[in-house]
């Protein structure tokens, strides 16, 4: 079995992907891949080939839940380092998946309001690793993931997480407004990312929490951005106008961690420090 890491940046129609992926290419390697129960995030099928073995594998990948994607053989030798794909090349995701009900449990199991991270299309690994790594650092439950348009569980944010993708759980969901509207039903409210939001100080961030964090240069899409209750904003004080995608992941977790502590907002804080200087 050929499965091996590859750095390659590719263009399909309007779409630039970033992989740093573990790739399984040929049609042996790839039906045991699924059989052996690996995690394979998308598989790339030669467009028009329905012979016995790719119908076994597309079998298989429906049976799974993989995204499947029909592509031309130059895509494919593009894709394929060892040249002998067999019009199969299979992305295998470097850690298993857990479900959604699997995170809320775990929030069950330790008395606590949930506290999850939703990544809406964050497509860069090194982001979705980062992210991973200060849902941790900040208490948070688990992670959830579109099936599409964004970066599965790929060596690189493995890498990326430093060690965090071994403690928090991720989830992949297929509609993530969709997700995000059932628990809500649960009561869980859903607060996003822009610089026209409310400043996040002024938002009350306690309870069942969702933290929405949207693509690095689009934000959060539309629909997403409609199922939210809230859109919060950070404060900038410098020249420049926003935060990359993990940065106001960190920003936004931990003013929800300093909210469920209780302490005293950034502001009030700075205006106390002022008052006690003043009586000086």
């Amino acid at each position: 079995m050929d499965n091996y890491n590859k750095d390659k940046i590719e263009k399909d129609g309007a779409e630039t992907e970033k992989f740093h992926e573990n790739y399984i290419e040929g049609r042996n390697a790839v039906l045991e891949a699924y059989r052996s129960g690996k995690t394979i995030d998308k598989l790339f099928v030669l467009d028009g080939c329905q012979d016995g073995p790719v119908k076994s594998i597309t079998r298989e990948a429906r049976k799974h839940d993989s995204i499947i994607n029909y592509v031309s053989k130059e895509r494919l030798d593009q894709l394929s380092e060892t040249g002998k794909h067999q019009g199969v090349i299979a992305v295998s995701a470097a850690y298993s998946y857990a479900e959604v009900e699997d995170i809320l449990q775990i929030a069950r199991d330790k008395g606590e309001d949930p506290f999850i991270f939703f990544l809406d299309e964050v497509e860069d690994p090194h982001n979705v690793g980062a992210i991973i790594r200060t849902a941790n650092a900040v208490g948070a439950h688990g992670v959830v993931l579109p099936k599409r348009r964004a970066s599965g569980l790929t060596a690189t944010v493995a890498k990326a997480s430093a060690g965090a993708l071994n403690y928090v759980p991720v989830a992949r969901v297929t509609n993530l407004s969709k997700t995000m509207e059932a628990l809500k039903e649960e009561g869980m409210w859903f607060v996003c990312a822009d610089m026209d939001g409310t400043e996040m100080y002024d938002l009350n961030l306690t309870g069942s929490i969702g933290l929405v964090i949207g693509n690095e240069g689009s934000g959060v899409s539309p629909l997403v951005s409609k199922t939210c209750d809230m859109i919060a904003s950070i404060p900038m004080m410098g020249q420049i106008g926003s935060l990359n995608a993990s940065v106001a992941a960190g920003v936004l977790g931990y003013e929800i961690v300093r909210q469920r502590l209780g302490t005293e907002s950034a502001p009030d804080n700075a205006a106390r420090v002022m008052v006690d200087l003043l009586k000086k």
